[in-house]
């Protein structure tokens, strides 16, 4: 059995395994997000027909999932992929019905006042959603009661309360770790605005493992150890030594009031 064999986990993400690893890995721009989508879909109620707004959707795996296993209506919102290379996805995975792609900067939203159902942002809201005015701006595109996901990398404890980013994240990621906030953080952050209800805040179980698994897979898959942005293996050694102690997810989840 390869690394990438080992992608599929029906035990913890049935949904998930049903995809073909390679395709999955083919559209990679971080960390397993069919695991993290299907996970942090635990905690809303999707149903069909709901129109969803997959922000930083990237290359589209995220929408392709949201579509076929709950049945809604998907804008697909990333402002590095172009819209047609995202449409080439979602018409080979037979999506096109379901699924807009369009190009979109986080802060400049082209859609009016209470279009949707729900927000869900996996592996991305770290870029854009920290700052104090994000959420205020954000709801406003979500109908009264709807809800909003996130799944963002994290850390276990808030740099802030440690007085400085531990070394050998450091080293790796430079100043990144700082907009990598524990889920009671993103709890106070967005509670505090009394426009949203949060339903739930709470650290990836194991999703250091996950992390390490994916990059290993990513690294299999292409044949290339250095990669483009961090060096693979040099993430590989960072994880496994880390084992949970300081890296993970956050799953935050909730509702506009």
């Amino acid at each position: 059995m390869t690394i990438v064999d080992e992608l599929a986990c029906p035990d913890r993400y049935p949904r998930s395994s049903r995809y073909d690893p390679a395709w999955l890995l083919d559209l990679d721009m971080g960390p397993n997000p069919l695991w993290l989508l299907e996970d942090l879909a635990r905690d809303l109620d999707l149903r069909p027909g709901m129109q969803v707004l997959d922000l930083g959707s990237g290359k589209g795996a995220t929408s392709v999932f949201l579509a076929r296993e709950y049945g809604v209506q998907v804008v697909a919102a990333d402002w590095w992929i172009a819209p047609d290379e995202a449409a080439a996805v979602f018409a080979d995975a037979g999506v096109s019905s379901q699924v807009t792609a369009v190009r979109a900067e986080a802060h400049n939203l082209p859609f009016g006042k209470d279009s949707f159902d729900a927000i869900v942002s996996i592996d991305a809201f770290e870029y854009f959603g920290t700052s104090d005015w994000y959420l205020p701006y954000l709801v406003g595109f979500l109908r009264p009661g709807g809800q909003l996901g996130v799944a963002t990398p994290g850390m276990t404890q808030e740099v802030r309360e440690l007085g400085a980013i531990p070394e050998r994240i450091k080293e790796l990621f430079g100043w990144e770790p700082i907009a990598w906030h524990t889920a009671e953080w993103w709890r106070f952050q967005w509670e505090v605005t009394e426009l949203v209800t949060v339903t739930s805040a709470r650290l990836q179980e194991d999703g250091w493992r996950d992390w390490l698994l994916w990059t290993q897979a990513v690294a299999e898959h292409t044949g290339d150890w250095a990669g483009p942005q961090h060096n693979r293996q040099a993430v590989i050694d960072l994880l496994a030594a880390d084992a949970g102690e300081f890296l993970t997810f956050a799953m935050v989840t909730a509702r506009k009031n």
